[in-house]
């Protein structure tokens, strides 16, 4: 009996709770436990969406994470609306929302279902020839294409859900948990393993063709009853823990993978709030079981995208799962056993079955023959050739097929009514997250289906995905697998009695004919982006053989679904056109993430003021309360200035700037990276990193270094200091402390693994005050009266250890500024302490505070660049004019190659250069373009200001530039056109103060 499209009573779905829920504005009812497809299709809706290109009518295709048509936008015009959210995931809940995407003004009547009829105008492809003419007209098309663009609409305000993190570590991991996945899980925790079992649904137990079948016997009960039993069980075991509505969604190496865990999605409003919404599973696990089944496949004909046609897995599903009847005149379209088994099923219910249509000459299965004694009409060696209805499917019309399947026996057309077309075209393993932990596939002809091969890890896979198909494989195979990689003697699956029926013969045409020729027709093979047979076969006439090529051309696979559905049958129309094997062609790549992550599950709690860590030197508190004003460097809060009576900016750098040069400044030099190299290759190690030489470095000097990329551009620089013969610290720059690191340690792990060397970051474990200028030697006298300051004893580019008071600490002399400094690096718990005793001790040289501005003044009029600010990941040392740090005797370092292509050692490469102004009081803007002549329309750029300022210890403004061809043109005019005048300019040596270096030994 069906009662408003439901079947009697389903075990699965509480129908005493009645949940009210609008799709598209209008409200309807469901029960607790449907998703949102089940209850529309219990409501008798199947159109719920347009498709991307031609804005066909879709409706609901499957029942799980690989739908393609059913995406809709859940809480429209909402803080919490959210795109692209499958109707077959989402569970619904009083209150919820939800529209059809890629539709206007409504689903039923689009005006984009123009683009169906100019489909013939619009094959594959047409973007990359229609948009290149006129030239210079892609802005004319931009903002058309990319109003296009997209499905969903993106939220414009931020997201007031919370999201969470948690790290999870396990001796198994269990992913899917179907019967494979219980049998694999039960097995595991009950030889003392610590198993975490892992599944997308709501409810564990899968969605396989095993279940609720009368056919399926294990030891004499019935298969759903028998599983039942074991899931019961399952519940109650120790070192088991079990998560539900939990998607994996990537497996990176080393077994370390990322599930998204729904906490909240499934609750009505009034209980979400302030509850974490979704959690972010991050897993290490010993071992990992893959158990994540088989997908359905569809069959491709003319028109097989109406809504109303549906997988047959997801129409039994539908009845037996939610107790869903998805039509009332059901007709099945199959290439194998699994359509009648579903069929059968409805037929039991009370659901009608108007026919079977068998694309198979015969069959001849315990299915089959109860099919036949149900009076099901069975329509052998015949196919769809055609489908018609607009909003829901309401006939098809079949023809018989010829031997070979490739074209009609006779040319007898029948037509059937039917509002539900249920198709079952075998099934394929799911390997996405096989493969993305690095496995390798094979291919396995007999079924066509591509199987795990080669592992990359500690895994194996079991079940559907690995290829099995038949319950007693499933298990038999599984049990095996899992004794030999779990390392355990027995279980108690070893000796189940299974009575499974077998002989299911698979018959794969993957693209069915049609009495109509290609042309004329729309096969569709990618059903969110409308691509079709016959696209693929233009992308292979038009050249393209790789099936990745393939797929970007026609965009197969390049949905939100990412061709779950679609790819095996590319391949295989691929494979039939160019006349090769489908295992020769390989798959697409399967990328993580599995199923679409949110944003907020990503991030999770780091938003907002946790966005980025805020990290600040130990001397922060005395700069807040020195009226201090900050930058953010990298992750740091810097000190910039410190303005005095109401000082702008621009006044308090001009008196830092005086004071540093005249008597003393101290600068916060805590946040430079510090990364401390250990071994006994160290000094070799070095070599490779740097361009200059490093093992003849003796023990207490420092020496400046410049590193590179593979390309030859530099990366990043800093001071190296020699502690001992087997240790080195190196300071890098604030910003790239944490990507210095993280590139030193691949080469050590990667290219380099012979190395004796060990890197530790210990930028947070020291403070550093600079002190310089003409009195620091006096002040640094003040503070340890006993430490000989000669030049003869502690020579420029040394380091001496020694100790203020009785805390220990190390001083380098070194300068950034031009100026007679040193660097006084403490333990971090002193730095504030440390900076007050130094500020004690230089009170009468009027000691000065100076931030990051005046810092960048002062270093500016001795021409050192800033990495990342007169540098831009195109620069050579030898652009910057600093051929001397780029050692000749050296056998390599990194980027040595590169420095002598032709394209780096070309004369007109922009160099870096001084700039003076004809007006000393002008000062340039940073980014400023530079040209040599304003008169040519259009104007030629030979390159940009990086760094200007205005020098109060020249009394002129001064600028560092790039410009091409830069230092052959000293002395020359040049002009930097700006919005109501052009600046007149002077290139000139990037030296601008104390060209004899005088001072730093002063």
């Amino acid at each position: 009996m069906l009662k408003n499209l439901r079947v009697t009573t389903s075990k699965y779905i509480d129908e005493t709770s009645r949940v009210s829920f609008k799709f598209n504005g209008k409200s309807y009812f469901g029960y607790k436990g449907d998703t949102l497809a089940s209850a529309l299709l219990a409501n008798g809706i199947h159109l719920v969406g347009r498709s991307f290109k031609y804005h066909r009518p879709r409706g609901i295709m499957t029942s799980g994470s690989e739908e393609p048509n059913a995406i809709v936008q859940v809480n429209n015009n909402t803080a919490l609306t959210e795109p692209n959210v499958r109707a077959t995931e989402l569970e619904i809940y009083h209150g919820l929302e939800a529209n059809s995407q890629n539709c206007w003004p409504s689903v039923n009547f689009d005006i984009g279902g123009i683009n169906n009829f100019l489909s013939p105008l619009l094959p594959a492809g047409f973007y990359y020839k229609t948009f290149m003419w006129p030239a210079n007209f892609w802005e004319k098309y931009e903002y058309v294409i990319r109003h296009s663009a997209g499905l969903g609409k993106s939220p414009t305000v931020p997201d007031p859900d919370i999201y969470d993190h948690k790290y999870i570590h396990c001796d198994v991991l269990v992913i899917g948990a179907g019967i494979s996945g219980i049998i694999a899980a039960k097995t595991a925790a009950k030889n003392n393993l610590k198993t975490l079992l892992l599944d997308e649904k709501n409810e564990i137990g899968g969605s396989t063709i095993f279940q609720n079948s009368d056919h399926i016997k294990i030891n004499d009960q019935n298969s759903s009853v028998w599983l039942e039993n074991e899931i019961n069980e399952l519940r109650n075991i120790e070192n088991l823990e079990i998560k539900t509505r939990t998607s994996v969604a990537a497996y990176h190496g080393y077994n370390y993978l990322l599930a998204r865990e729904n906490l909240t999605d499934h609750l009505p409003k009034n209980e979400k709030n302030k509850k974490v919404r979704q959690r972010l599973l991050k897993i290490r696990a010993k071992k990992v079981i893959v158990a994540t089944g088989s997908l359905e496949r569809p069959l491709v004909f003319n028109n097989n995208d109406r809504p109303g046609i549906m997988l047959s897995s997801a129409v039994k599903k539908y009845a037996d799962y939610y107790g869903v009847a998805t039509g009332q005149k059901n007709i099945f379209l199959t290439n194998n056993d699994t359509a009648y088994e579903s069929a059968i099923s409805l037929q039991k219910k009370g659901i009608k079955v108007e026919a079977i249509i068998d694309i198979r000459k015969q069959s001849k299965t315990a299915f089959t023959k109860e099919a036949d004694d149900l009076g099901i009409k069975v329509y052998r060696s015949h196919t769809v050739v055609n489908t018609e209805g607009y909003k829901r499917i309401n006939k098809i019309t079949i023809m018989e097929l010829s031997e070979d399947g490739q074209s009609f026996a006779n040319p007898e057309k029948i037509e059937l009514d039917c509002d539900c077309l249920a198709i079952a075209g075998g099934w394929t393993p799911a390997v996405h997250l096989f493969t993305q932990s690095g496995g390798k596939l094979k291919f396995r002809e007999k079924d066509q289906v591509f199987i795990p091969d080669i592992y990359s890890s500690a895994q194996i896979s079991i079940g559907s995905c690995n290829g099995d198909f038949d319950l007693d494989d499933v298990i038999k195979n599984s049990t095996k697998s899992l004794k030999e990689f779990l390392n355990i003697n027995e279980t108690e699956f070893d000796n189940l009695e299974i009575n499974c029926p077998k002989d299911n013969k698979i018959r794969n045409i993957w693209l069915l004919p049609s009495d109509k020729v290609l042309g004329k027709t729309k096969p569709f093979v990618d059903y969110q982006n409308d691509a079709t047979a016959k696209d693929i076969k233009l992308a292979l006439r038009e050249g393209f053989r790789s099936i990745e090529h393939v797929k970007r051309y026609t965009t197969t696979g390049m949905g939100t679904d990412q061709g779950k559905l679609g790819n095996m049958h590319a391949l295989g129309i691929i494979a039939e056109t160019a006349g090769v094997k489908m295992g020769e062609l390989g798959t697409t790549t399967f990328r993580p993430p599995y199923t679409p992550l949110t944003f907020g599950t990503i991030v999770g709690r780091n938003v907002g003021e946790y966005f980025d860590t805020f990290r600040r030197t130990p001397m922060n508190d005395w700069h807040i309360e020195n009226k201090a004003e900050f930058e953010n460097v990298g992750q740091w809060k810097r000190a910039w200035y410190y303005p005095k009576n109401n000082e702008t900016m621009h006044e308090a750098v001009q008196r830092e700037s005086k004071a540093a040069r005249n008597s003393a400044g101290i600068l916060d030099a805590s946040t430079l990276g510090k990364i401390d190299i250990q071994g006994t290759d160290a000094s070799e190690f070095l070599n490779r990193v740097y361009t200059n030489a490093w093992s003849k470095l003796a023990i207490g000097k420092c020496r400046y270094g410049l590193m590179l990329n593979e390309d030859g551009m530099v990366y990043d620089d800093g001071v190296t200091t020699r502690l001992d013969e087997n240790h080195y610290i190196m300071t890098t720059t604030t910003g790239g402390a944490a990507n210095v690191l993280g590139k030193l340690e691949d080469y050590l792990q990667t290219e380099w693994p012979e190395l004796d060397v060990y890197l530790s970051s210990v930028t947070d474990h020291y403070a550093t005050a600079s002190i310089c200028g003409p009195n620091s030697k006096k002040i640094l006298n003040k503070l340890i009266p006993d430490l000989d300051l000669s030049d003869e004893s502690f020579p420029h580019m040394s380091f001496k250890n020694t100790k203020i008071g009785n805390i220990k600490c190390r001083i380098m002399r070194i300068s950034f500024t031009g100026e007679h400094s040193y660097e006084i690096n403490i333990q971090a718990n002193y730095g504030e302490d440390l900076w007050k005793k130094c500020m004690e001790a230089g009170k009468e040289f009027n000691i000065t505070p100076y931030g990051t501005e005046t810092m960048h003044l002062l270093r500016a009029e001795k021409g050192f660049i800033i990495v990342g600010q007169d540098t831009d990941a195109t620069m050579t040392p030898i652009d910057l004019q600093m051929d001397w740090i780029v050692s000749k005797k050296k056998y390599d370092f990194i980027g040595k190659r590169s420095l002598y292509r032709s394209d780096t050692m070309k004369e007109d490469r922009k160099q870096l250069v001084g700039l003076l102004t004809d007006n000393p009081s002008e000062v340039l803007e940073e980014g400023a373009q530079i040209v040599a002549d304003t008169s040519l329309k259009p104007v030629e750029m030979l390159g940009h200001v990086t760094s200007s300022y205005y020098s109060p210890n020249l009394n002129k403004s001064i600028a560092l530039a790039v410009v091409r061809g830069g230092k052959n043109m000293l002395g020359q005019k040049l002009f930097i056109p700006m919005e109501n005048k052009n600046i007149n300019v002077t290139i000139v040596d990037p030296v601008f103060f104390d060209k004899e270096n005088l001072r730093l030994n002063a």
